[in-house]
């Protein structure tokens, strides 16, 4: 009797240390408050009494930042959310070196996001999201590093500026489309008044080119079934209204 109820006593001490870790969990064990290992994933053992477990989920997680209203290096007042995410990689340090790593990491996150708009201008956070992001993600990972926390992405997700700002960049990007406009309207003007020089020095060296673009104009006019009368005046007045000036400048000049 004594022997059997000695077996369940064992029995029962073996099975009051039987734990259980998910494929996702791992469980640092303390023995009499000294670290001795990571157990898990599966099952295992601990001394009832003497050891104690901490489970961790070494998952990814995302943490969504609040809104973090902030002032960029040009003075403007800027409102930005922003996503992180992380995981595990060190189940030991993130319960052994920081009291609450999931804390710490959003407190670091939102703290570096505030520093690094506060380094760039408005236009900056607005077009350069990319490398912001890419400069937060390395801030952040190599402040967790040492607590076995790994960044895996940080996203600026929203930013909000005032309303007069916005005012502001409207008719600034108005104006520069109205300037945009202006240039290549200028720019076919120039082009065209090229191509008309060249045309006419053409039609000078061949009166018959004047000709044929006279009869073109007047088949033009007739598509439309207008009522315009067209008087055509003959190139060879012109040549001799040309004739005409020269010899009159000449004999002025003789004079």
């Amino acid at each position: 009797m004594p022997v059997l109820t000695v077996v369940l006593l064992l029995v029962g001490f073996l099975l009051l240390g039987i734990r259980i870790a998910q494929e996702y969990e791992r469980a640092i064990v303390f023995r009499l408050g000294r670290f001795t290992g990571v157990r898990g994933p599966g099952l295992y053992w601990i001394i009832p009494f003497i050891e104690r477990r901490v489970t961790i989920d070494i998952r990814t997680k995302t943490v969504d930042l609040e809104q973090q209203e902030t002032i960029t290096k040009d003075s403007v007042t800027i409102k930005v959310n922003a996503v992180l995410w992380f995981r595990v990689v060190d189940p030991a340090g993130a319960i052994i070196k920081v009291a609450n790593f999931n804390q710490a990491v959003y407190q670091l996150a939102v703290t570096a996001l505030r520093n690094i708009i506060g380094q760039h201008q408005l236009d900056e956070v607005l077009r350069g999201r990319q490398q912001i992001n890419a400069s937060l993600l390395q801030l952040v990972d190599a402040a967790t590093e040492p607590w076995g926390v790994k960044i895996e992405l940080v996203e600026i997700k929203d930013v909000e500026i005032p309303e007069s700002m916005q005012r502001a960049m409207a008719r600034e990007a108005e104006a520069v489309r109205e300037k945009r406009a202006r240039i290549i309207k200028a720019e076919a003007e120039l082009e065209a008044s090229i191509k008309l020089t060249q045309g006419a020095q053409q039609m000078e060296n061949s009166p018959m080119a004047l000709e044929l673009r006279r009869m073109q104009m007047i088949s033009e006019i007739g598509i439309d079934n207008s009522t315009t009368t067209v008087v055509l005046i003959p190139s060879e007045f012109s040549h001799a209204a040309k004739s005409l000036t020269a010899l009159a400048a000449q004999h002025t000049t003789n004079q």
